[in-house]
């Protein structure tokens, strides 16, 4: 443990090192001067600070006050030393931050017993700050293991929901891409970014209850087969529903809702504008455009160039201006994205 002190007093430095330094363990440095000993808590962290009242350069109040504006010395036990009994000091030197009083003349059993129980009080402080540190570390690790759990389930679903769909080109991971993206542009915050790229693959899991001619068939849908299909929302929300984290929430919002339409005229509820939750107006653009630029079995892929200006000009009737608006500026890393696919997901097994 270390132990600053402070006095303008040779003679009180001698006495007090003196006295701090036959405890075991302890080390010691003294200053005349309260400047250089400013200076010195700046380079060490010192354990215990004893300081002498009345000194020329400035008095043990204010050097107590400036220690105390240190982040690092917040909670470092500081002694007052002084032969001014007053309660009117007392108050000052309480209220600027000292710890305890030792007063002049010296009692060595006292000041020893003063200083081996304050050096007590800050080893435990530390020993505390340590286990603190460590559980915030253990905490840390044990968070991103279960991120990365968490984010490995959802993209092995998202793997499952393309095959059940027949496509392996990676539309999840791409629809996942741009809906971040979307939201970036939007000003959203990174960790609102984050969960939607983790929720946009989840958006047609309820295909996986789809009848496969139904969700296979290479021609158009008769009326009856377009009503099946689009109950794949409803399921995917009832599969996701309850969810006790914020990402599958977020999922359900997108499943039940990423079909809906800004004027109205979506489905399954109808809803319009920013009735449709933003994270569902967002997923729409990016599962639309990507599935008008890939192959299916009852249609060939658009030119991107077409898909982008469809996103475009369906603003304010399919899709929300303000999210087609942010479709447009990053049009640019859209479509390097396309014309150069990144590294698909790669999962561990």
């Amino acid at each position: 443990m270390q132990v600053l002190i402070v006095d303008d007093s040779r003679s009180s430095l001698a006495f007090l090192g003196h006295v701090v330094g036959a405890l075991e363990g302890v080390t010691f440095e003294t200053f005349l001067r309260p400047s250089l000993a400013l200076e010195a808590v700046a380079r060490t962290q010192f354990d215990l600070i004893l300081v002498d009242h009345v000194m020329p350069e400035m008095d043990g109040v204010e050097l107590t006050r400036r220690l105390r504006a240190l982040e690092a010395y917040r909670l470092v036990p500081i002694v007052m030393v002084t032969s001014d009994n007053s309660p009117a000091l007392r108050v000052k030197a309480i209220a600027a931050g000292a710890t305890d009083f030792v007063n002049k003349p010296f009692d060595t059993t006292e000041l020893q017993a003063r200083v081996t129980n304050l050096l007590a009080l800050r080893r435990a402080q530390i020993e505390l700050a340590d286990r603190a540190a460590w559980l915030a570390r253990e905490v840390e690790v044990a968070t991103r293991h279960l991120v990365a759990r968490e984010e490995e389930i959802i993209w092995r679903l998202a793997r499952a929901i393309e095959y059940r769909d027949g496509d392996t080109g990676g539309h999840v991971s791409r629809v996942a891409q741009i809906s971040s993206m979307l939201a970036g542009a939007l000003g959203l915050s990174p960790e609102r970014c984050r969960l939607i790229y983790l929720s946009a693959p989840l958006h047609d899991i309820g295909k996986i209850g789809i009848p496969d001619a139904v969700l296979g068939k290479p021609g158009k849908l008769s009326p009856a087969e377009l009503t099946v299909m689009r109950e794949h929302v409803s399921i995917g929300a009832r599969i996701l529903e309850n969810g006790s984290s914020e990402l599958i929430r977020t999922a359900e919002l997108i499943a039940q809702s990423h079909h809906e339409r800004w004027d109205g005229t979506g489905y399954p509820d109808r809803l319009s504008g920013t009735d449709i939750p933003i994270e569902a107006r967002i997923v729409a653009i990016a599962d639309v455009f990507d599935a008008l630029c890939s192959e299916r079995p009852y249609k060939q892929a658009w030119p991107i160039a077409d898909a982008h200006r469809e996103i475009v000009s369906l603003a304010g009737t399919h899709f929300d201006p303000s999210c087609v608006a942010a479709f447009q500026r990053m049009w640019p890393e859209i479509e390097a994205m396309l014309t150069e696919p990144p590294e698909p997901v790669r999962l561990a097994g």
